[in-house]
């Protein structure tokens, strides 16, 4: 979950980045985006204190980790490998 704002610059900076980690991990890795500045209630939802703020959920909902700021594609990756979820390469589900 991304929670931001649509003129938030390391928002915006992150939003390609996010895009292509959907697409590039397509059925594996969902994101989904939140302007908290036209959705107020969802920054009290999740207890936003700083945007962008990255939720990271696991298949059930539960919250694995939150992150404060802007995160780097190897960041979030690297993240979800130390949190233990394995993502796989495009490359590697077509072996």
């Amino acid at each position: 979950l991304d929670l931001g704002a649509d003129k938030c610059i390391p928002c915006k900076k992150m939003a390609p980045i996010l895009d292509a980690l959907k697409e590039e991990f397509k059925g594996q890795f969902d994101v989904e985006f939140i302007d908290v500045w036209k959705n107020p209630e969802s920054s009290k939802k999740y207890g936003v204190r700083l945007i962008p703020t990255q939720i990271f959920f696991d298949a059930d909902g539960t919250e694995l980790f939150r992150h404060e700021g802007f995160y780097s594609r190897e960041d979030i990756l690297g993240k979800w490998e130390e949190l233990g979820i394995a993502l796989k390469e495009p490359s590697e589900e077509s072996s």
